[in-house]
């Protein structure tokens, strides 16, 4: 606001300066016309192009102000009040409203309004063409452009508050959001991984209690059991570890990771708690390649989860892991042979009625940029889940991770 006012001004010194010159009188009068032309203008320049720059000091100094005054005065009185140069006078008062309120305003209206009275008793010219309507017309509105500055000026600041405030609204919502995604993954984290895993301990252990509880007991078998036992527990603390220290294992994301062994152990690994017929085919044109770590952590937790799922609660004899490379896209399935899923199955109905197993694969398949599909596909029973992962994903994950 404040620039277009010094454009305004710079526009009406030019337009008047020839005037003023020549109505100056020989000699004195001539310099200090000339030397009002050039400061004035040079000033209204400076500030209109560089208002950043300067602005803070008109702001700290009013009395800069009233220099440019005190040298636009020596050009009215030189031009005339009749001038473009009058105008000027109306955007001091403008210029002080919006810089330093309604006293400021107050300040230069009075005074410039008392210049062009000043000039107009001076201008015999003017005196003699103007009544005393017009006489007081430029006064008047140098008092009601005071005004109007400083209700800019009060317009603006609060527009300024309202702005900050919205802005730190917005800051406190996306602290929100951040606390709400996170408290969402460590809560997948939780369900996917240690909760999964002490659920495996608690059922090797109870394996355990009714193999030594039997009458023909087999030392090898309890010593299986109680190796599983160990190993699950174990395997628990790590993945307890891993989430104290704020899921950070894949820190390196230069070391890719081979999907296919490690789907390959998990499976083996989850056939042997469980006793269930689980199998790991690769499928495609090419074999799954190696992924990144960030994408491996969510590809294996979803397919333990679906594994799971199946063993929990489809009342399945049999999980097949699928996984390759079609076109550009990596394909990983795991269809069990089970009861399927109810005809009602809806996101909503899950989230209702506290199973978030399906809704956080969901998540983690949004979160590396896979689609999946659930449903019975291709089979005539059981279900299967169905992972789609286009292949330039990897890369980008991997630039990012």
């Amino acid at each position: 606001m404040c620039r277009q006012v010094f454009g305004f001004r710079l526009a009406m010194i030019a337009l008047a300066a020839p005037g003023a010159l020549l109505n100056a009188a020989p000699g004195l009068g001539t310099r200090l016309v000339g030397a009002a032309v050039v400061i004035t203008f040079m000033a209204s320049y400076a500030l209109f192009r560089d208002w950043e720059r300067f602005g803070p000091l008109l702001l700290r100094h009013p009395t800069l102000l009233a220099v440019d005054t005190l040298f636009t005065s020596l050009l009215l009185i030189s031009a005339g009040p009749d001038t473009t140069l009058a105008y000027v006078s109306v955007c001091t008062p403008l210029l002080a409203g919006i810089v330093y309120g309604y006293r400021g305003a107050a300040v230069f209206a009075s005074a410039q309004s008392l210049i062009l009275l000043l000039a107009y008793a001076i201008n015999r010219d003017a005196q003699a063409g103007s009544g005393l309507a017009e006489k007081l017309l430029l006064p008047g509105l140098c008092v009601i452009t005071g005004a109007l500055g400083s209700s800019l000026r009060n317009l603006m600041l609060r527009f300024g508050t309202a702005t900050q405030a919205l802005t730190t609204i917005q800051a406190r919502l996306a602290v929100t959001e951040a606390v709400s995604a996170e408290r969402a993954r460590l809560a997948r984290e939780m369900h996917d991984s240690v909760a999964k895993t002490l659920h495996g301990v608690a059922l090797a252990a109870e394996g355990l209690a009714a193999s030594s509880a039997s009458a023909s007991m087999d030392p090898a078998r309890i010593r299986q059991q109680a190796e599983l036992v160990a190993r699950s527990a174990r395997r628990a603390a790590a993945e307890s570890r891993e989430l104290l220290a704020d899921l950070r294992r894949e820190s390196d994301p230069d070391q890719a990771t081979d999907i296919a062994s490690e789907l390959a152990a998990r499976i083996e690994d989850f056939a042997t708690r469980t006793g269930m017929r689980a199998a790991y085919v690769s499928m495609g044109e090419a074999p799954a390649p190696p992924v990144p770590p960030a994408v491996a952590r969510q590809l294996l937790t979803i397919t333990e989860e679906a594994m799971e799922n199946a063993h929990r609660h489809a009342n399945a004899t049999r999980v097949d892991v699928r996984a390759g490379v079609q076109g550009d896209v990596l394909h990983l399935t795991v269809q069990d042979d089970g009861q399927g899923l109810p005809t009602d199955t809806s996101s909503e109905h899950l989230r209702r009625s506290g199973h978030f197993g399906l809704i956080g694969m969901a998540e983690r398949a949004a979160s590396i940029g896979a689609r999946m599909h659930l449903g019975k596909g291709s089979h005539s029973r059981g279900t299967e889940v169905r992972l789609e992962l286009p292949l330039a994903a990897l890369t980008t994950t991997k630039a990012t991770t």
